[in-house]
């Protein structure tokens, strides 16, 4: 029987240490603030979004909630990341992705200062992560490591295939798994022979979204399968991009969906935030 790796348990185990820390700094002094900014009303994002102001809460960080209309302009939207750049109370800045159609996500996401990028995903910290300077880590691919350290998986040395190249999963995943000596490999759709390439996995990780589609077929006997896929299945449960049923008899490890890689984003954002007090002055 595979491990199941229980998510929930260790992001909690993470905010928890988070919490004691979020004490220490208040006792120094220093109060976390996170704005977490939403434009219109998608309902996986106010599921996050809620989840995130519930995590701010638990570890005893403030945070600031911007609400804003679907038809609200991309220089609105703009102005108010400016605004929250420029207050000294504020650590960190979240805009919840995905955004209407008529704003430029990336315009966005450059706009927000690079020490209150507290999702990772503004290129002077992607380029810090390429070339291995501090700087704040996309926090799903961070999670992801946490996973594998907290239940005692051996990642350097290991073959590692990364099942997708998003910017905020699968690059990222990919570098985070060189710094940790791992040998890399980064499929997509183009892949060729694509269940000859997953199946050299020691420690494969899913980020394709595409509801089930990995099945045993596609895993190595004895491999630890993470999957960072959030779908829903014909009968609209929530699911993974790995068939969970089908490939759990034949891993080592897996993470299940719901309560695997999800949690864990949230504590991997928490901690950005304590750690952007480092990066911003006194």
């Amino acid at each position: 029987m595979a491990h199941i790796i229980d998510g929930k348990a260790i992001s909690l185990q993470i905010k928890d240490e988070l919490k004691e820390k979020a004490e220490r700094l208040r006792q120094e002094g220093r109060e976390i603030t996170l704005a977490v900014i939403q434009v219109g009303n998608d309902p996986a994002s106010c599921v996050y979004v809620r989840n995130k102001k519930r995590g701010c809460e638990y570890i005893g960080i403030r945070s600031l909630s911007y609400e804003l209309p679907e038809e609200t302009t991309q220089q609105e939207l703009l102005d108010l990341v400016g605004q929250l750049n420029q207050k000294k109370d504020v650590n960190g800045i979240l805009v919840q992705l995905p955004l209407p159609d008529h704003i430029d996500e990336d315009t966005v996401i450059r706009a927000i200062a690079p020490e209150k990028d507290v999702d990772g995903f503004h290129p002077q910290s992607v380029g810090a992560l390429s070339i291995g300077q501090p700087g704040f880590v996309s926090c799903t691919p961070a999670g992801v490591i946490q996973l594998l350290k907290r239940s005692g998986i051996e990642i350097a040395g290991k073959e590692c295939v990364v099942l997708g190249r998003s910017n905020i999963v699968g690059k990222p995943m990919a570098l985070l798994l060189l710094r940790e000596n791992a040998t890399v490999t980064i499929a997509h759709s183009k892949t060729r022979n694509l269940k000859e390439v997953t199946g050299r996995a020691d420690i494969l990780i899913t980020a394709i979204g595409r509801p089930k589609m990995i099945t045993r077929e596609y895993v190595k006997e004895g491999a630890v399968v993470i999957d960072v896929g959030i779908n829903r299945d014909q009968n609209g449960k929530l699911c993974g991009d790995v068939d969970f049923q089908d490939v759990e008899p034949v891993c080592s490890a897996i993470t299940p969906v719901p309560g695997g890689v999800g949690p864990m984003t949230i504590a991997m954002l928490l901690g950005n935030c304590l750690e952007s007090v480092h990066l911003q002055p006194m």
